[in-house]
């Protein structure tokens, strides 16, 4: 089996903070609505993507390879 994870954005934060969000707390992430995403495979980089949305459905279209170093590194675009 495997399991496809999509990355939208990062964020770094304290874990106190973490702990002490609930229902409906906000995290900033370090992404733009323009940005494309990862696409991971069993926690793999393997793609880049974009979203797409259409009616109520969201999906991912596939831009291009990953660049793992990128991905390491924490690279959003």
């Amino acid at each position: 089996m495997v399991e496809i994870s999509v990355v939208l954005g990062r964020a770094a934060m304290p874990m106190a903070q973490l702990l002490k969000m609930g229902r409906g707390a906000v995290i900033p992430l370090d992404a733009t609505a323009n940005d494309e995403v990862w696409i991971l495979a069993n926690n793999y980089p393997v793609a880049r993507g974009e979203i797409q949305i259409n009616d109520e459905r969201i999906s991912i279209s596939v831009t291009g390879p990953a660049d793992v170093y990128d991905f390491m590194a924490g690279s959003t675009s």
